[in-house]
């Protein structure tokens, strides 16, 4: 792992190096940011949202600062039972708490959100540093983020998924992902009640096995109960649905990969298309009983969130910046790209299916405006249906919907309705104003700051009726305004020479696009001041996000997309005014079809020759891969290969952990040009692999599928078993493992000594020291198994079931658990905040001391160990750069490699 930062060794004199002595420099004070915009407020206050009482409310509101939020994430069988650690740990503390005579206010669930899986914090900063409690909090809300069991995320970002009625088998799509928090709700329900029903297979499979059952617990044994009769039984218990995750941008499609990482989905597909013109998905050719086999067949689904881009004006609360930046202007830009993709989003539904569409802005322009406008182009209220969803999530507090609503142009003149403006319309258009045909704008969703201390969001939900054909973007409801282009070149040709072609093209084109004085500062669009701020020969900044959904997330790019689909290039100096995208995003940089937009050489032409048996080309190679990798681009991504089902080495595993027949055995993958499980193998889900392979070499960018499952390690004895079940695959693997491969454990404080121990001695009389798995480990052979906590009764027992993956090695076992997991679980289980002991280190170093002070590790005749860490993955793919440098800020699992005497 690399030195953190990247730079060399020494420095500053004042940071502690041997360089030249330097100033240290001076931090600036703090200054606190100025929420106030004259046009953002007028603009607001004459539309009409809310009544002339709440407008103080409204704004005192939006200048306070957002109340921490966060989730317990994964399944409501594992969710809860650390939600319950904070109802009857941390709560009661944080309530004894009296500052100036007052009780501080304790963390309260939000009230809507199902199971009380999520809570907001209100205590003022300054209070939670005075109090011990708070600190025993911050801890345990640290380790269980780290842990992946805790994701910090704004509450209004939590109304969407809710909103969108997933059950489990449903194919769902996420249009604008990235950075991942709802995506990673989205496959929440996905698999939602897929432990239970799995449970339930494997305790009907092992019936005359008194312990193979293993009791799940009673959240476990409630959700079976309610999966019964209406659960996903179809494969095994598995869940047959799909989540497609998709952003533009390929570094933050890396971003929600790393996001959703933590949840070990194998029905989780990620993309990199524009959202505007998302690709159609091709399945295999299905068979009907009484036709011929169904060709063309395209996926349609269930559902589709379209969180899209968006001005991100209710984001003021947590993003200063809104307060600056705010221009009418940056709305009318992004109404036409909002359209297309909520259209997009309709076409992709089956008939009967739901869209979702939100935005973290309050103009209408960018909410009902655009809802409206994809109903006409999508054929009207008879082809898609406005939900209402007023009776869903009870407790959230809520505002309809507009019906009427004005527009404020780049200028700051309001107008009440296209007639006032289209002799002279600019940017703004026609689809943009209240809609002539009448529709249920009012059951949309708009949520306000001062309802319930959140950021500003709006909702609607859509259901799509029957198949539509999208209409054109006619010239009566176009959604961009007519280009000058065509005009200009008219007006050209139609002009005399007189005998100064050049000169009368300029005043031709003056006349038609008269020449822009520079505005002001403040009166530059966001645009505009982006392109002026980075303009060639300068650094580039980031752009001011779209929504800031974690404070994890605070330093990656705006959400935006560009508008056109050509490439879009930095706009030259006097020109900054372009509504442009700079930097480009990724996927609009190249078209791999298209070589010189991406920078790359023409290829030379060849001469056709026929293409026989004897000189077919391959589709791939390891060598077409060689040098095209860490471009920052997607050029390309390792291809995904399927494993036969009777390959050796899945043969090895299948034998060795013996695995359940009932387990599929088709949908193992590896992420490598020559299909073979070089490093590590994958698991996806049926309909995943179906998606890969049939539109392998099609064009679509898939950047990530499956659960890493297995990992082959160094062992030290002839026939065993080189490949061990990695962490993310356990809980999808570990219920078909046959007993000869599992370690149960019972007691707290067998599983606490593990913990704390890291490489624990078995050989000698080592094995009697780990309790009641002493015996167990000492007979098991070498190599990977499944550690298995169990349920009891009593002060040393644990209150619900878990599983662990456990390595034993010639001389030693360890758990194979990253220290922030290891610690993680100690607080969790034990309420204590307990340092790490590596037993290993301390052998070698005893070795050391015997071998005259050299601590080589392994010489003839010594019995030693050394510490190896996980291998990464197959070589990285293009653009991994970032996913392995997010993949190293924690420890990898480590695990002992020991020499043989």
């Amino acid at each position: 792992m690399g030195r953190r930062g990247g730079g060399k060794r020494g420095g500053d004199r004042w940071r502690g190096g041997k360089g030249p002595r330097t100033q240290r420099p001076q931090r600036a004070d703090y200054e606190e940011p100025i929420k106030t915009n004259a046009r953002f407020e007028e603009y607001y206050n004459q539309l009409g949202i809310f009544e002339d009482v709440e407008k103080e409310e409204f704004w005192t509101a939006l200048r306070r600062e957002l109340p921490n939020s966060f989730r317990f994430t994964g399944s409501k069988g594992h969710a809860i039972p650390v939600q319950k650690i904070l109802n009857e740990r941390y709560i009661p503390e944080i309530e004894s708490i009296e500052y100036n005579g007052v009780t501080v206010e304790a963390p309260t669930p939000i009230p809507w959100f199902p199971h009380q899986l999520a809570w907001q914090m209100t205590t003022p900063k300054h209070v939670v540093r005075k109090f011990a409690p708070f600190k025993s909090f911050q801890q345990f809300l640290v380790s269980e983020t780290c842990a992946g069991n805790i994701s910090r995320q704004e509450i209004v970002s939590m109304i969407p998924p809710l909103l969108m009625d997933i059950k489990s088998g449903m194919v769902v799509l996420d249009l604008c992902a990235a950075p991942g928090s709802k995506t990673a709700q989205l496959i929440e329900m996905v698999h939602g009640g897929e432990e239970a029903r799995i449970r339930k297979v494997i305790r009907d499979t092992k019936q005359n096995d008194q312990r193979g059952g293993s009791p799940g617990g009673e959240v476990i044994n409630e959700q079976i109960e309610e999966e019964k009769d209406q659960g996903d039984w179809s494969d095994q218990g598995r869940s047959t649905g799909l989540v497609v995750a998709n952003d533009a941008d390929y570094k933050r499609a890396h971003m929600l990969i790393h996001q959703t990482k933590r949840l070990n989905s194998p029905n989780l597909l990620v993309t990199n298309h524009d959202a505007t013109m998302y690709p159609s998905i091709k399945l295999p050719s299905g068979d009907r009983s009484d036709e011929k086999p169904v060709q063309n067949r395209y996926l349609k689904f269930d559902r589709v969130l379209a969180d899209v881009p968006c001005s991100g004006d209710g984001t003021a609360r947590k993003n200063a910046n809104v307060w600056k930046d705010w221009l009418p202007g940056n709305a009318i830009g992004l109404f036409p790209t909002q359209v297309r993709i909520l259209v997009r989003a309709l076409q992709m539904t089956k008939a009967g299916g739901r869209v979702v569409y939100s935005t973290c802005s309050m103009n209408p322009v960018e909410d009902e405006a655009v809802v409206a406008a994809a109903i006409e182009r999508c054929g009207g209220p008879a082809k898609v249906h406005i939900l209402d969803c007023k009776d869903q999530l009870p407790g959230l507090v809520r505002k309809p919907g507009l019906n009427t609503w004005n527009i404020m142009d780049r200028l700051g003149s309001i107008y009440d309705s296209w007639a006032q403006v289209q002799d002279d319309p600019g940017k703004l258009v026609e689809g943009m104003f209240p809609p002539k045909e009448s529709l249920p704008l009012d059951r949309c969703i708009r949520v306000y700051p001062h309802l319930q201390d959140t950021g500003g969001f709006f909702i609607a939900v859509l259901e799509k009726k029957t198949e539509i054909r999208a209409k054109p973007e006619s010239e009566s409801q176009r959604i961009e305004p007519k280009t000058s282009i065509v005009s200009a070149v008219d007006k050209i040709k139609a002009q005399p020479t007189n005998g100064s072609l050049t000169a009368t093209k300029i005043d031709a084109l003056d006349e038609i696009a008269p020449p822009q004085a520079r505005e002001n500062a403040e009166n530059l669009t966001a645009a505009a001041r982006q392109n002026q701020e980075i303009a060639p020969n300068r650094e580039p900044v980031s752009p001011r996000k779209h929504e800031l959904e974690d404070q994890a997330d605070t330093y990656m790019s705006t959400k935006r997309i560009k508008v056109r689909d050509e490439v879009d290039e930095a706009a030259p100096r006097g020109g900054e005014d372009r509504e442009v995208h700079w930097p480009p995003p990724p996927g609009a940089q190249l078209e791999v079809s298209r070589p010189e937009a991406a920078g790359l050489p023409e290829p030379e032409p060849v001469e056709k020759t026929t293409v026989t048996a004897s000189n077919k080309p391959l589709k791939q190679t390891a060598a077409d891969y060689k040098g095209k990798r860490n471009t920052g681009q997607q050029l390309f991504e390792e291809p995904f290969k399927y494993l036969a089902t009777d390959h050796p080495e899945l043969q090895i595993i299948y034998d060795f952990y013996d695995l359940n027949p009932q387990f599929p055995r088709d949908r193992f993958m590896v992420r490598n040009a020559t299909g073979n499980p070089v490093k590590s193998i994958y698991y996806t889900s049926a309909l995943a692999r179906d998606i890969l392979t049939t539109n392998e070499a099609t064009g679509l960018k898939f950047v990530h599928c499956g659960v890493k499952m297995f990992v082959k390690q160094d062992v030290q004895r002839e026939n065993t078993c080189r490949w061990r079940i990695q962490t993310d695959g356990l809980p999808v693997i570990e219920a078909w493992v046959g007993e000869e491969r599992v370690v149960r454990i019972w007691k707290k404080s067998t599983l606490k000594g593990l913990l704390v121990e890291m490489f624990p001695k078995v050989t000698g009389d080592g094995w009697k020291e780990l309790g009641e798995i002493g015996e167990r480990v000492r007979d098991i052979d070498l190599g990977c198994c499944i550690l298995r906590i169990e349920k009891g009764t009593g002060e040393d027992a644990f209150s619900e079931r878990s599983v662990l993956p456990l390595w034993r090695s010639l001389h030693s076992l360890n758990l194979m658990l990253p220290k922030e997991d290891r610690k993680a679980m100690l607080l969790r289980l034990y309420n204590e905040i307990v340092p790490l002991q590596d037993s290993s280190k301390a052998r070698l170093d005893r070795k050391g001391d015997a071998t005259n002070g050299n601590a080589q590790y392994v010489s003839s005749g010594v019995d030693g160990e050394q510490l190896d860490s996980a291998k990464m993955d197959d070589a990285p793919s293009g653009g991994n750069d970032l996913q392995a440098i997010l993949d190293a800020t924690s420890d990898e699992e480590m695990i002992p490699v020991e020499a043989e005497v």
